[in-house]
């Protein structure tokens, strides 16, 4: 029988021969090299993504230390302006910190909780 009314069989994949077709295409393996490198540095160099992730991470827990501390301030600076005016809160501090009694009164001290 001839040959042009058979139908012909359909080659099976090879990887190997697919490689081997790759590694002689010097061109497209040198710019698949280039490829994976800029890559690479776009995601882990100095300057890639994952390191920026980074910063940015750190950025914002600066941020969050610095909004606390200025409230810290806020409050330290409100009660040191208080301290400076109002007598019955010097008295306060007096009471509390240093125990200091008005004349006549007892001081009854209980043992602190554990």
């Amino acid at each position: 029988m001839d040959d042009p009314f058979y139908r012909k069989r359909k080659k099976r994949f090879d990887p190997r021969e697919l490689l081997r077709r790759l590694l002689r295409n010097k061109r497209l393996v040198a710019g698949l090299g280039v490829g994976v490198l800029i890559a690479g540095l776009a995601l882990f160099g100095d300057r890639g993504f994952v390191q920026r992730f980074r910063l940015e991470g750190q950025k914002a827990e600066m941020e969050r230390k610095i909004r606390e501390a200025e409230a810290e301030q806020k409050r330290l600076q409100q009660e040191s302006r208080s301290l400076d005016s109002s007598s019955a809160t010097i008295e306060k501090v007096a009471r509390e910190k240093y125990g200091m009694t008005r004349p006549g009164e007892s001081v009854y001290r209980t043992p602190p909780k554990r």
